[in-house]
């Protein structure tokens, strides 16, 4: 009976950090520094000339005990994320299968922009973290241990409330002497790494259902055999002989051969490393992409997603404003508008991953979160405890369309602030509910979005006609046609409710119906205040406004409140 085949475990390892950190030089040393001490490569894939690795570096070893029993190997792919806007993309694109996320962090410089943005993005996309603090050879050797410790605390505080709280750190230097020095300089620290690496490894759960989807990040061709597209499988799972589509080209292919850790395969499922051959196809046209099953994505003009801010963004997210979305593998320009449950659902259970156009919708001039500055009169009020609902959601409209799975995680960021400038440029992230595949959306779609804003209008009592109506002022300009809010109800100040019946006069005065009559008190208060306006005005006709507004110190108000559907093409005006 043959042996069964040794066990070959992929975990992927996102190599995070800001700038400069070392990234690069940290992935080198750990794959030249696994892959020499564990295996030698296989001598025909060198020949071949096939390598899986392109643009990430793998690091074999020994399966760890925790991870059952048997031999085995366990192979850590190295994703190097590189520089930020890249970064997002990576991260994002590959949010479903980075399984254990390497944060780099300059010993000499501690926690900057990029590392702190790194960190909101693991906390979205990751479970696991390790930080390294590498160049720990720029340190004097004498103080080494002592700086050390003291950035290990300091980190430690960091990570205290996020998901990372306790992770390890590990200090190293991953290339001593800097990028000049002589590659014979040993690493310090990496092969203690390598050990905590391992420790942390985990079976990740890898569902095979559903769309197969690709990230694409090499394209090239083989004499003799075809064009050959690596990547990671971040959904669903391929089998020789399925049609592949690329969707950005609207091309679809056989898949012809594919092989694993240099070995030919007949499947592959998510969170995979493969290559994938197909025949007659111009490598040139696909450097970086998805591939999936036919017609699984889709090319959408606006999205309704469900969002929350992140904590680090200074500022307000504001309805109107612009943003770099970055959904699936693109980042666009998009415009957002935010909203949140009507004010009486504020505290009701919302379903995740499902938008209900059933419900009316309250349009936000921005997200709502605690740090919206509470105007002046609230704080001395100590009501500046603002309410908050269970889940906000946003309208994102794209500049350009982009094409994506639906359910995707989508993170909207401020790429354009200065790199240098030591602030957060991620501002929100969640998830892609909703696509609008039709270009004239604005027409087809948005008016089944039932989002509405409140308005709230205010006027005055102008004089009394009889003990069921009265003529009122100042809610309306002169040129407003006073037909259409004509059957609106109001209420007084003085507690009546009224009807508006129709305009009165050409200077924007209105009649109101006051079906249950004016209460007595009511007519006394209306009654005085005539009184000193005619007598103020006896002697002077151009005196009536002047005084008006003086002596009504205690006028009767009246107040309108409708609310009116955003999306709505006729502006009704709609009470409840």
């Amino acid at each position: 009976m043959a042996a069964a085949p040794p066990r070959r475990l992929n975990v992927n390892v996102g190599v995070l950090g800001h700038i400069d950190s070392g990234k690069t030089a940290l992935a080198r040393a750990l794959s030249t520094t696994g892959s020499t001490a564990a295996f030698d490569r296989a001598p025909q894939s060198r020949a071949r000339g096939i390598t899986l690795d392109l643009g990430f570096s793998c690091l074999r070893t020994a399966l760890p005990p925790q991870l059952g029993p048997g031999p085995g190997e366990l192979q850590f792919t190295l994703v190097d994320c590189p520089g930020h806007a890249s970064l997002i993309r990576t991260i994002i694109g590959g949010a479903q299968i980075i399984d254990l996320m390497m944060l780099v962090i300059d010993v000499t410089k501690g926690m900057q922009t990029q590392s702190a943005e790194c960190l909101v993005i693991g906390q979205i996309a990751c479970q696991k973290m390790v930080v390294v603090l590498n160049k720990i050879d720029l340190l004097p050797e004498g103080k080494r241990q002592s700086a050390i410790e003291k950035m290990t605390k300091k980190m430690q505080k960091t990570l205290e409330n996020t998901k990372f709280c306790g992770c390890p750190i590990v200090a190293v230097a991953a290339k001593p002497g800097g990028p000049e020095a002589p590659e014979s300089e040993t690493p310090i620290g990496v092969s203690e790494l390598i050990e905590v690496l391992k420790s942390q490894a985990y079976l990740p759960s890898r569902d095979p259902s559903g769309h197969f989807l690709m990230a694409v990040d090499h394209c090239f061709s083989i004499k003799g055999q075809g064009t050959v597209m690596t990547g990671t499988i971040l959904s669903g799972s391929v089998s020789l002989g399925d049609n592949v589509e690329i969707p950005a080209l609207k091309v679809t292919k056989k898949v012809k051969s594919m092989q694993m850790f240099h070995t030919p395969v007949t499947y592959a499922m998510q969170g995979d490393r493969v290559g994938i051959c197909v025949t007659q196809f111009d490598p040139k046209l696909l450097e970086r992409g998805l591939i999936c099953t036919p017609e699984s994505l889709h090319t959408i003009h606006a999205a309704i997603i469900s969002l929350k801010k992140i904590q680090y963004f200074r500022g307000a997210l504001q309805t109107k404003a612009k943003f770099h979305i970055t959904v699936g593998h693109e980042t666009v320009m998009g415009r957002v508008m935010f909203f949140s449950p009507a004010p009486a659902d504020f505290d009701e259970e919302i379903q995740e991953n499902v938008f209900n156009f059933e419900k009316d919708y309250l349009y936000q001039e921005a997200y709502l979160s605690k740090d919206l500055k509470t105007s002046e009169e609230d704080k001395e009020n100590d009501q500046s405890e603002v309410q908050l609902p269970k889940q906000q959601w946003a309208l994102l409209e794209f500049e350009k369309p982009v094409t994506c799975p639906k359910l995707c995680l989508v993170i909207g960021s401020k790429l354009d602030t200065d790199i240098h400038a030591n602030t957060c440029r991620l501002a929100f992230h969640g998830v892609l509910l909703q696509g609008m595949e039709d270009k004239n959306y604005a027409e087809t779609f948005l008016p089944k979005l039932k989002v509405y804003k409140l308005k709230h209008k205010e006027g005055q009592v102008e004089r009394v006609m009889d003990d069921y109506s009265v003529i009122g002022r100042s809610l309306f300009k002169k040129e407003t046609n006073i037909q259409i809010f004509v059957g609106l109800k109001v209420k007084l100040s003085t507690g009546e409710d009224g009807v508006i019946e129709g305009g009165f006069g050409q200077s924007g005065k209105f009649k109101i119906r006051i079906p249950d009559g004016l209460r007595p008190d009511t007519k006394m208060l209306l009654a005085v205040s005539s009184k000193k306006k005619s007598k103020a005005s006896k002697g002077d006709p151009g005196k009536e406004e002047e005084s008006s507004r003086s002596d009504s110190a205690q006028p009767v108000g009246i107040s309108l409140v409708f609310k009116r559907y955003v999306f709505d093409t006729q502006k009704k005006m709609i009470q409840s």
